[in-house]
């Protein structure tokens, strides 16, 4: 979350996106839909992922501070559905996930943000993925502590095995990928493992990363930064190959402040941004990318 430092930004971008008009990135991504409003109340949007119960639907959530609430939308940004995650607080949602779990689908949760490091209360929250009328779902809470100390973390994805990553931002130290070892554990703080450091010497401004997600399938791993998106095969992200595929330029996209990113199997990628600045709405967009 970097909302004091993007107001200039927000208003060129969405001067850039009224343009209209469907653009390539330049790496072969067409954008199908540039920042569709999202609802009164998503000004702080931040994660987002495809609902795997609910056809059609994409969970988002507000970031520090929030009400520990999902919104569903549709991919035009209109609402759907607004549901309370009981047992869970909104320290600093920073990005959300679909996986498997015993329910079925599940949604996880990274409480993970922490722009100065020092969080000793970091968790993941996993609750089953609300159904179409749904107003709560309860939570379970799975604290995590990073080995090295503390670290600012804004990604997730969980892979089919049910098995959460972060990756951290790189604000003050290198970018990095964890792994929660499996089983979850509910209530019992579970140090991290990391699987590899994808950047030593961390990132600055517009390269900061602010969110991932895995395709349904597994196959794939899309990591977003605040202007890109790095593609991985997953098999090799996770052997500790950090080359991306693909790399896409997203300031053709014209995002006020970008922040999440969902991934389906047939190439599509939703895309969730900020605001920008109080009370300018977030917005939604979608890409389609060629997977191969």
């Amino acid at each position: 979350m970097m909302r004091a430092d993007w107001k200039s930004f927000g208003v060129c971008a969405a001067l850039l996106a009224a343009c209209g008009g469907t653009r390539a990135t330049g790496q072969g991504c067409q954008i199908l839909q540039r920042t569709a409003p999202l609802p009164a109340g998503l000004e702080e949007a931040s994660g987002v992922a495809a609902s795997r119960s609910w056809p059609g639907v994409f969970w988002t959530h507000n970031d520090s501070g929030g009400d520990p609430v999902v919104i569903g939308v549709r991919s035009s940004g209109a609402r759907v559905a607004s549901v309370k995650v009981a047992g869970a607080k909104n320290r600093d949602w920073e990005d959300v996930a679909v996986g498997p779990c015993s329910s079925g689908s599940c949604l996880y949760i990274a409480d993970t943000g922490d722009n100065d490091e020092r969080r000793d209360d970091a968790a993941l929250y996993r609750a089953p993925e609300p159904r179409e009328g749904a107003t709560s779902v309860t939570a379970q809470r799975f604290p995590v502590h990073f080995p090295d100390g503390a670290r600012d973390a804004e990604a997730l994805f969980v892979l089919p095995t049910g098995q959460p990553f972060l990756v951290t931002k790189g604000r003050h130290s290198a970018v990095e990928l964890y792994r929660y070892p499996l089983p979850l554990r509910a209530g019992q703080t579970v140090t991290l493992e990391r699987v590899a450091v994808i950047d030593a010497d961390g990132r600055k401004g517009m390269e900061l990363v602010t969110s991932a997600s895995a395709s349904p399938s597994g196959k794939w791993i899309v990591i977003r930064t605040y202007k890109s998106l790095s593609f991985h095969h997953t098999d090799a992200l996770l052997r500790g190959d950090t080359r991306p595929a693909q790399v896409v330029d997203l300031t053709p996209v014209g995002e006020p402040q970008g922040e999440g990113v969902a991934l389906l199997d047939d190439g599509r990628v939703l895309l969730t941004s900020e605001g920008g600045f109080e009370d300018y709405p977030g917005s939604i967009s979608i890409l389609k990318c060629p997977l191969e």
